[in-house]
């Protein structure tokens, strides 16, 4: 159990120890520095550790944020202090010299912080806004305090802040209003936000698999099953705020199920459409590709600028004056079509249309949500005056996914006394559309896109030879994942066989999962995921090699075709899910820092 040093001389009438119970903490007095010192020393070093003031005044909730939050090494508040172990030391020493030699006359643990803070351990102090976190000097002090606290409640501003300050329109305004009720209904009854990720994924698996009958009624329910996986997926994150329970284990579902329920539902309407003679696992495919690449967009152009210095460009700006007209803020957010939206009109359509008409609608509105952020990153960056650090470079060469023979081919070039970097991003580029081309050009069968292929490593590895710091290098990530999906669902649908689409989709989504991973790993701070794990998949311009050769190998036999992508799908995705779950229930794993609106 956690541990609370409640300094100071005790406050009659102060219903402070209680509400430290409350949540969760076993009170320990202590009159003195020296006996909180003391008191200190004996809490085991693998334990919460908190220090509150005696004569603290304020609202539970402002407590349960400095005490409870588990993302933060050290948290403060006026008056609250809590570390991990991880902290522990620091605070020790904190304690040990505040005996013989206070700095300053504030609270006690006010000065512990500042000392934390001085010897490099970062304290986090969360903000509060209406919520009160004081420790009054004074009876006239206090009797304000205490009259802030009786004017605000605390429990409203806690589910308040319980709900993304930035979110979508549909999401803002269909699911939240009620979902945060969902979210304290499960808080009071124990259940962890894990627990609520892990129905809303078996919710959507069955709307899937309603989906996947082909009949009205299968097409209804799903529908309808996928707005209640979608409400279960707003609560989750909700009850994690509420409740503060965030967790690495939460870290990983969260980044993951959202995509595994989306493209488990494309294949229940692909096997439903097919049980009425419809084939559109193409669509299917598409759509998948489309989103998948849409997102490397944006986790790529956050990346390189997610420290950049000098940060100006006119196009922000322009942004920047929409966003301070109301309406203009919803209409930018719908029109990219976030999972809400997108959700949303799948499930009215499924339940009204067909899958064909589905996914005709997701490929024309994820296409104009595309073209929409790109066009807007592409012009923030040839505008923007800004210098990319090494971190953000070192984050785009991740995200290439560039594999052995990349590798090489960069350690290479690297040698040459002129080489210029710009030109290869250009010429990489290039060879990918000149792949894809030759792709769907040529037979099935043909080694012309062999060639390409073996254009496409060179220039590949020629892009990532040197730092990526060039204004557009960002656009690399989401080009390669570009070239190497679309590759595969070109050659599949040349091949025309029975099992080539699915298996195709099996492989998109399987490498698909490892790009995800990479993209939740780098914003978690710990960096992409080892080299090896990389090296053993080939990388992009592997796989996209491998499989050019495949297709021309087996054009005698196409029907060995699927079974090929089968068994690139199933290795990639055990070696990929091995070290993914390995990784995410570790103990380096980062919690999800997702911060609601202030309170």
């Amino acid at each position: 159990m956690p541990t609370v040093i409640l300094t100071g001389l005790p406050v009659p009438g102060s219903a402070l120890a209680g509400e430290l119970r409350s949540l969760g903490f076993e009170v320990h007095p202590a009159a003195t520095p020296s006996e909180a010192a003391a008191a200190l020393a004996l809490v085991p070093a693998d334990q919460r550790v908190a220090v509150v003031d005696g004569e603290f005044v304020g609202h539970v909730h402002a407590l349960r944020l400095a005490l409870t939050d588990p993302r933060f090494d050290a948290c403060s508040v006026t008056g609250a202090l809590a570390v991990l172990p991880a902290a522990r030391a620091a605070l020790d020493r904190a304690a040990e010299n505040d005996v013989y030699a206070p700095v300053g006359d504030g609270p006690y643990p006010d000065r512990l912080a500042a000392a934390v803070e001085a010897a490099g351990t970062p304290v986090h102090r969360p903000e509060l806004g209406t919520l009160v976190a004081a420790v009054p000097a004074t009876t006239d002090e206090r009797r304000a305090a205490t009259a802030a606290v009786a004017a605000v409640d605390d429990e409203a501003v806690r589910l308040r802040t319980a709900v993304k300050s930035r979110d979508g329109f549909f999401t803002t305004f269909f699911i939240s209003p009620y979902s945060r009720y969902i979210a304290r209904w499960c808080a009071r009854r124990g259940l962890t936000p894990n627990q609520v990720t892990t129905a809303s994924l078996i919710t959507a698996l069955i709307a899937a698999g309603c989906a996947a009958t082909g009949d009205r009624w299968g097409y209804v329910a799903s529908g309808v099953l996928l707005l209640v996986s979608f409400v279960l997926d707003c609560t989750d994150g909700q009850l994690a705020r509420y409740s503060l329970q965030y967790s690495t284990m939460g870290a990983w579902l969260d980044a993951t199920f959202d995509r595994a329920k989306e493209y488990s539902f494309y294949a229940g309407l692909a096997l439903g459409a097919a049980r009425n003679g419809d084939d559109v696992w193409a669509l299917a495919l598409g759509a998948m590709i489309l989103m998948t690449c849409r997102h490397v967009v944006d986790f790529a152009f956050n990346e390189a600028n997610h420290d950049a210095t000098a940060n100006t460009s006119p196009t922000a700006a322009l942004s920047d004056k929409l966003d301070s007209v109301g309406w203009t803020v919803w209409v930018r957010r719908m029109i990219i079509l976030p999972i809400g939206e997108r959700w949303a009109m799948i499930a009215v359509l499924i339940a009204f249309t067909t899958p064909r008409i589905v996914f005709y609608a997701l490929l024309v509105g994820c296409a104009f949500g595309a073209l929409y952020t790109t066009a807007g990153r592409v012009l923030r960056s040839l505008t923007r005056k800004a210098e990319r650090t090494d971190r953000a470079a070192r984050a785009l060469a991740d995200l290439t996914d560039t594999g052995p023979l990349g590798e090489l081919i960069a350690r290479g070039l690297r040698r040459l006394p002129h080489y210029t970097a710009p030109a290869f991003m250009v010429s990489g580029v290039g060879s990918a559309a000149m792949l894809l081309f030759a792709a769907q050009e040529w037979s099935f069968g043909s080694s012309v896109p062999i060639f390409f292929a073996g254009l496409y490593v060179l220039t590949a590895g020629a892009a990532v030879a040197q730092p990526l710091k060039a204004p557009l290098d960002w656009l690399l990530p989401p080009v390669f994942r570009a070239a190497e999906y679309t590759t595969v669902l070109i050659l599949a649908a040349k091949a025309d066989v029975p099992g080539a689409l699915p298996a195709a989709f099996g492989l998109v989504a399987a490498v698909a999962y490892h790009h995800y991973d990479t993209v939740y790993r780098i914003r978690g701070g710990t960096g992409a995921p080892p080299h090896w794990l990389v090296r053993t998949i080939g990388g992009h311009e592997g796989r996209v090699l491998l499989i050019t050769v495949l297709a021309s190998v087996l054009a005698s036999r196409a029907v060995d075709f699927p079974v090929a992508l089968t068994a690139l799908a199933v290795f990639v995705a055990l070696v990929v899910l091995v070290e993914s779950i390995r990784f995410w229930v570790s103990s380096g794993a980062p919690a999800v820092h997702d911060e609601g609106e202030p309170a």
